[in-house]
Order: structure tokens, then C-alpha cells, then sequence
């Protein structure tokens, strides 16, 4: 009995083994299926020697020709990020561009985005801060607390983000604050911040472990943001507190004579808001993987502590077009962000399902649809820009949409890409309106107490 046993002990585990490990007789099995022909081979040899996008893209697609929209806001100028995270930066002040060149009467004018990103940054820093400060007594392996360690700044961020710090600091002219090297070119630099801010919060952990009240603590935090802000000033320049400016024509002849302003008086000026950049606008979200007709929000997922977290409707995409159709039929861009990265042709701007062609090239399929993706953290908004236009059929449905992007004139088509709308139905995931574009319906939603999810949500990643 007792030999049986162990010999059906050692069969139970051969059998487990070969389910759970890579054995002799799994491996052999792969290695068969994978013999072969001789055009196979040739295959193989082509795309060992060159890239995946090369070899599966459509060539001659004739979708990447149709550039018409029978609905689009005028251009603005094409922006440029360059190696920086700052998409949402750029596309927010993108938007806010539009109305300040239509109040100085003027077709070219730019924002300074390394202004509005030093308080970005210092903003974060303390939100980072002060989060240390507010989970002291958890354990540092808590979820909440080594999410804030290892979230302690980006240069991503969020529409929210250029509400919170316009309505708060201001803007200013790019002349009067113009880009550094560090500014676009964000990374090296980042990284030393991150390190001086985990350092700061190690401390202010083993502060309050030792019996320092709140009160020091944030004293202690404030001393520190002394250095922060330090460093800021040496990678991006001491923000300007006034100036002297007044708008000139294309030949560099005043329009007018030059005002002093501050920047929150210059914002007041030249932008004439004559709304709230947060009460007034709405997110709306297409993520089918949570119920529609929901509000949510997200826990400490924002740019100022004493800001707003990010708040959306979730809508299905029937639903969603259609508002975004009123405001660019009413000449208003809009914030927008999409998985940028997915079937891109950077040469043309296009983004279209039919782009690549990876199904045939590796023999297999990629059917996950779009819950699916957000599901399994295979797609999330990853950069945002400004949605500009759409065409639409006799019928009034949309066939195409065109955004305008912030890598510079010379990419995708002229600064700009164009997505087919079944690419947009696939792959976009955010746009902010005006709530004067939103139905009854819509508006009424914001009305519910909003689901609250944690920060280290999948779908919610800043854009970049």
C-alpha cells in the first residue's frame, strides 16, 4: 500500500510539474511547432535585421491622403515638449492660447510653459510632502505610503493640474519667461529631485516615530522646501513676479503700449475668463471597464494639495462624440488624451486599426478589446493634446478627428495627427468641455457623490 502511494505520489507530481514548468517534453513540443519552411526562414532573416513597425506597415494607406474637415478650429501654432513630459502642460495652455489671441487681436502668441511647470513641480513636491505627513502613522510597506514613495514627482500630469496652478499663479508670455535645457529636458534632473524628496520623507517618517508633533513636522517641511525650491530655480530660472509686455503684429511693431502686470493680472487680462477653469469644464471618460453614468474621482491624484482631484463622467463613446462635436462646431478646442502609441504612423500623423498589420506577421491575433486592455494594464492615456477638428458624413457621424499635437512642426502632419474615428472609438480616453456642451443628462450626473478610487488605479497614470 504504502509503495502505491509513493508511486502515485511521484505520478501526481510529474504531472504537476509538466503543467506548471517548462520540462524536457513541453520544451520539445514548442521547439516542433516552431520548425520551418523555407520562406518562413527568409521571414525570419528580414525581421531579425530591421524593425516590427517597418515590416507590418500598410504601405499607401489611402486614409493617411484624406486630410479635409468639414469641422476645425482655426490653427494656433504648432508647439514643441521636446524631451519632456509636459503634454498636459502644453495642451491645457494650447487651449487657453486660442482665447488670449483672440483677445489681443494677434496670430502668434505662446504662453511660457517653464513658468506654470516651476510651480508644477513645487506644488507636487509638496503634495508628495505633505502626503508623508498625512500617512505617518501607517506602515511604510502600506500600499498608500510606497505608492507616494514611489510617486514622489513627475512632469506628467492632467487637466486639473492647469486649472489648479492657472487660476493660482497665473501665466505669462514665453518671452518673458523663456524654456531652459532642463525644461526640455526633464529627466536627468528629475531624478535628483525624486532622490532629495524621498530623502526628506525618510526623515519626516523618522520624525514623527521619534515624537515630533504635526506641527513640527510641517515645519520641518517647510525648511526643506526651502531646497526644493532652490533647485528648481537652478534648472528652470526664478519665476517672474511682474513684467512689462504689450503685443506686437508678425513684424515686431507694438500694438499697443507696454502695461506692467503680474502674472494672475495678465492671465485676467489677455484670457478674459469669464468662467472657472474647474466649475465650468468637465472631464469626460470612455473607460467601458467601470459602469457608464458614473462620476468618479481619484484619491490623491492631483497637482496641489489644496487643489482638486481629478472628477469625470464616465460615458459611453455614443454619448461622448456627440459633446465634442458641439464644441468644435462652436470653434472651442479641447483638452484630449488618448494611448497615443498604439498603430501610429509617426511619418504621416495617422492613427488607424488598419496602420500595422502584426496579426499576419507573427501568426497569431491580438483580439483584446478595449476593457480588456485597460483591464490587463495593456492601454491607458498616455499623452495628451488638443482635439481641433472632425469631419462628418451626410449624416452627421463622425468619420475622422484631428488633434493638435506638441512635438514640434515637423511630425505627423504638420505638427498635427489625424485618428480615423474607429481608432478614436478604440484608443481615446479623455476630453475636457465646457459643461455648456454637455446635455441635461450629463450634468445631472455630477450631482451623485463620485465613486472614489485610489491613486494607483491602472487606467490612471499621468500624461506625458
Amino acid at each position: 500500500m504504502k509503495g502505491k502511494t509513493f508511486i502515485f505520489g511521484l505520478f501526481c507530481c510529474s504531472f504537476a510539474m509538466a503543467q506548471q514548468a517548462i520540462t524536457p517534453e513541453v520544451l520539445k513540443q514548442l521547439e516542433n511547432q516552431a520548425e520551418a519552411t523555407p520562406a518562413e526562414r527568409a521571414l525570419r532573416n528580414a525581421i531579425q535585421s530591421s524593425t516590427i513597425s517597418k515590416m507590418t506597415l500598410q504601405q499607401n494607406n489611402p486614409q493617411a491622403k484624406d486630410t479635409w474637415f468639414s469641422v476645425e478650429v482655426k490653427n494656433t501654432g504648432i508647439t514643441d515638449q521636446q524631451s519632456s513630459g509636459r503634454c498636459w502642460l502644453f495642451t491645457g495652455t494650447n487651449v487657453l492660447r486660442q482665447r488670449a489671441m483672440k483677445n489681443l487681436k494677434i496670430e502668434n502668441f505662446i504662453f511660457s510653459h517653464v513658468y506654470l511647470f516651476f510651480y508644477d513641480q513645487l506644488e507636487k513636491a509638496n503634495l508628495f510632502l505633505q502626503g508623508i505627513i498625512d500617512t505617518r502613522k501607517e506602515a511604510i510597506d502600506s500600499q498608500q505610503v510606497q505608492w507616494l514613495m514611489g510617486n514622489p514627482l513627475s512632469d506628467g500630469g492632467t487637466y486639473t493640474g492647469v486649472a489648479d496652478l492657472v487660476t493660482k499663479y497665473g501665466l505669462v508670455p514665453k518671452d518673458v519667461m523663456p524654456e531652459t535645457y532642463i525644461a526640455n529636458n526633464t529627466s536627468e534632473f528629475d531624478s535628483h529631485l525624486r532622490r532629495k524628496l524621498r530623502e526628506i520623507a525618510i526623515n519626516l517618517r523618522e520624525k514623527s516615530e521619534a515624537g515630533a508633533s504635526v506641527k513640527q513636522l510641517e515645519a520641518y517641511k517647510v525648511q526643506e522646501m526651502k531646497t526644493v525650491y532652490r533647485m528648481l530655480v537652478i534648472a528652470y530660472g526664478e519665476p517672474v513676479k511682474q513684467f512689462t509686455w504689450a503685443p506686437k503684429d508678425k513684424n515686431g511693431k507694438y500694438l499697443s503700449e507696454p502695461k506692467q502686470y503680474t502674472p494672475l493680472s495678465f492671465y485676467k487680462e489677455v484670457c478674459a475668463p469669464e468662467e472657472d477653469l474647474n466649475a465650468d469644464y468637465v472631464m469626460l471618460m470612455n473607460d467601458p471597464s467601470r459602469p457608464y453614468n458614473k462620476v468618479y474621482e481619484i484619491d490623491m491624484d492631483r497637482h496641489v494639495y489644496d487643489g482638486h482631484n481629478w472628477l469625470y463622467v464616465n460615458l459611453d463613446i455614443e454619448d461622448l462624440a456627440p459633446i465634442a462635436i458641439a464644441s468644435l462646431k462652436d470653434s472651442v478646442p479641447m483638452y484630449f488624451s488618448c494611448d497615443v502609441g498604439k498603430q501610429l504612423d509617426r511619418q504621416t500623423g495617422l492613427l488607424d486599426l488598419k496602420n500595422f498589420n502584426y496579426a499576419d506577421l507573427f501568426g497569431t491575433t491580438f483580439g483584446m478589446n478595449k476593457k480588456q486592455r485597460i483591464q490587463t494594464r495593456d492601454s491607458g492615456s498616455s499623452h495628451a493634446m488638443t482635439l481641433v477638428a472632425v469631419d462628418l458624413d451626410k449624416d452627421g457621424r463622425p468619420t475622422k478627428w484631428k488633434v493638435e499635437n506638441s512635438w514640434g512642426e515637423k511630425s505627423g502632419f504638420q505638427g498635427h495627427m489625424i485618428m480615423t474615428d474607429e481608432w478614436f472609438r478604440e484608443y481615446m480616453f479623455r476630453v475636457v468641455v465646457n459643461r455648456k456642451y454637455c446635455p441635461q443628462s450629463v450634468l445631472d450626473m455630477l450631482k451623485q457623490k463620485p465613486v472614489r478610487l485610489p491613486a494607483w488605479d491602472p487606467m490612471f497614470q499621468m500624461e506625458d
